[in-house]
């Protein structure tokens, strides 16, 4: 899961960014408004941790535009304690609201939930590399753009993501996608994973899906791997 951090403190950011990743987010932060939201356009967060006290935009005017375009979870993490500072911040648009001072466990404990009531809202939001998968909308993108998959590719796309870097057998592919009562022929497995890398790798983007010589398949990102 990806988390945009945006605060102007440098101590905070750095203790933020280092924690999380240990905690083993995907963490990439902004000290302004206009950086968080130029990094929102690029990257697409999970979640967005966000101060209100900035230089520029506010981040309540985050909150706000943000609340309107997306539906990425707002946390805020803010010195201002006052009720109606909570207030401000929750109609906003964020979806929760922490003080400074604050448990680095509880700040977890409440990252969790909010990433847990959005998968429960929309599905799934599968990622690796530069894919995502949307479980719910059965909605592919690699970077900015929407794949189209048919059904079985997109089971068998969302098989690997589950399962990054580990050689998948051929015959758990079928099993898995296809079922043991499906009466399609012995190659339907080798077949489609040619129509997803052909759809995946369009426009000469990097190879993801490998051939494991007599064992199956895998997903990684080496270019060199066969």
């Amino acid at each position: 899961m990806r988390i945009l951090v945006v605060d102007d403190d440098s101590e905070i950011v750095s203790f933020l960014k280092r924690g999380l990743t240990y905690e083993g987010y995907v963490v990439d932060t902004a000290s302004n408004g206009t950086e968080a939201f130029a990094k929102i356009r690029e990257w697409e967060p999970d979640l967005v941790i966000l101060d209100i006290m900035m230089p520029g935009i506010s981040g309540l005017e985050v909150s706000q535009r943000l609340q309107q375009a997306s539906d990425i979870p707002i946390l805020m993490l803010t010195a201002r304690t006052m009720v109606a500072d909570r207030v401000a911040g929750l109609d906003s648009g964020a979806d929760d609201y922490l003080t400074k001072p604050f448990s680095f466990d509880e700040l977890l404990a409440r990252i969790r939930a909010l990433l847990r009531r959005r998968q429960s809202n929309g599905g799934e939001l599968l990622r690796f590399a530069d894919i995502s998968l949307n479980t719910a909308t059965r909605e592919v993108k690699r970077g900015n753009q929407i794949i189209g998959l048919s059904a079985q590719e997109f089971d068998l796309l969302e098989l690997f993501v589950r399962h990054p870097r580990h050689v998948i057998k051929r015959d758990l592919i079928f099993e898995k996608v296809w079922g043991y009562d499906f009466g399609g022929e012995s190659n339907v497995v080798d077949v489609y994973v040619h129509y997803l890398r052909s759809k995946l790798e369009a426009d000469d983007r990097p190879k993801l899906i490998h051939t494991v010589r007599g064992a199956g398949y895998i997903l990684k990102e080496e270019e060199n791997a066969n």
